[in-house]
């Protein structure tokens, strides 16, 4: 799932090239990606594109009194394209959900590949009319340290559940949440309140702060592949820890995984995986 680092990088990206130009044509390839109907979509058609932002790891395309807002979810992502293709596009058919013309000829799509179509578009006259945006906590990058250390204070769950809860603190997923916590050398399973908030904080800045720099110059083409190659604990399950040489090991659950270094984070024990304890019995 895109997370802050790649949205921030999305951001960078388009609003040197999008901002000032105009819609000339939407076309929908998966109908359930438009979640809005009032404007219906149509009504970005002659519209001068005014912005380009980021809440949490919503994509906001800014026009003059109206907001388009794109999620991603799991699979979701943009392709840019410097001249976009101007044939039919059929509906259902493919990863492409929506693909945007732009008057200087560019454009770009909102793909999502597999068969769970749960990335989103919203148009509307406020992006508070999103709920998501609406009911985001503090972007994780701007956060102070007295709102964190309120935020972890206040709950006894996993640290990684809380970093996650995008009503807490937003922007940070699955992937970035690992590594902040190996960084960290915390348990993802330790309470949140038994936390240290300025250290972790640190962390969290100097984490995020490293993957947006490293993301912010590249095309969206490249992005993931370069998250992928700068992750040090998140996707590398029985792979060496670069920082101690102990075995990455996960925890499995039923629609994700979470890899953690017992070395670095839980004193050499490994965490209780139920799902895994199963299969192998």
């Amino acid at each position: 799932m895109p997370e802050l680092p790649e949205v921030d990088a999305l951001v960078h990206f388009l609003g040197s090239r999008i901002v000032g130009d105009f819609i000339t044509r939407t076309d929908i390839g998966e109908l359930s990606i438009l979640k809005t109907a009032d404007p219906p979509l149509e009504a970005i058609s002659g519209l001068e594109i005014s912005g380009v932002s980021r809440v949490g790891k919503a994509l906001i395309i800014e026009f003059d009194g109206l907001d388009l807002v794109c999620r991603f979810a799991r699979a979701g992502w943009l392709v840019w394209h410097e001249q976009v293709p101007t044939g039919p596009v059929r509906m259902g058919k493919g990863p492409l959900a929506l693909r945007i013309h732009l008057a200087s000829g560019a454009g770009f799509d909102i793909s999502e590949a597999g068969t769970k179509k749960n990335a989103s578009v919203a148009l509307v006259h406020d992006r508070a009319e999103v709920a998501a945006v609406v009911g985001a906590g503090p972007d994780a990058l701007s956060i102070d340290d007295d709102q964190f250390a309120a935020v972890l204070a206040d709950s006894s769950s996993r640290i990684k559940t809380v970093l996650e809860d995008q009503s807490l603190i937003s922007g940070i997923g699955n992937a970035y949440s690992d590594e902040i916590l190996h960084t960290a050398k915390l348990s993802p399973f330790a309470p949140a309140n038994g936390v240290d908030a300025e250290a972790l904080l640190e962390v969290i800045r100097g984490v995020l702060g490293a993957a947006r720099e490293a993301l912010n110059d590249l095309p969206p083409a490249k992005v993931k592949t370069a998250k992928k190659r700068g992750l040090r604990v998140h996707g590398r399950t029985g792979q060496t820890c670069p920082v101690c040489g102990s075995t990455i090991a996960e925890v499995s659950y039923a629609d994700k995984s979470l890899q953690y270094c017992p070395g670095c984070q839980t004193g050499g024990k490994k965490l209780s995986d139920r799902r895994m304890d199963r299969l192998l019995k």
